[in-house]
């Protein structure tokens, strides 16, 4: 009759394996939280940045209101391509500045961090 021979455990643990254990156990959620408290690592909100030019000036209807700009984006191929907003911007200097009919101008668009994740935001309601 043959008698298998049982197997001993080794004792014998890889170092990575018993690194990870010695580790403490954390959920996904507070490793985020940990990063983002981390101070040398800075989150940048998410932005794009997209040619455009000065279409035309839209003078204000009320003496109260200024007058409106409207740029075109080059190169946008869907949604709005044309924007309108006031006329009157602040420089670096804080002196007040308007836009020339003709101006090629780079706009900025940013969204908060706490919306861009997950579902995307439909604003036109």
């Amino acid at each position: 009759m043959l008698r298998s021979k049982k197997k001993e455990p080794s004792s014998t643990i890889s170092a990575s394996v018993h690194a990870e254990i010695a580790l403490p156990r954390m959920s996904k959620s507070a490793r985020i939280a940990e990063l983002n408290l981390d101070t040398s690592r800075i989150p940048e909100r998410p932005k794009t940045v997209m040619p455009g030019k000065v279409d035309r000036l839209i003078p204000s209807t009320r003496p109260s209101q200024p007058e409106r700009a409207q740029i075109s984006i080059e190169g946008a191929d869907q949604g709005y391509r044309d924007l309108r907003f006031a006329n009157s911007l602040i420089d670096e200097n804080g002196d007040e500045v308007k836009l020339k009919k003709g101006a090629h101008v780079e706009i900025t668009v940013a969204a908060e961090t706490d919306i861009v994740k997950g579902k995307p935001v439909n604003f036109a309601k």
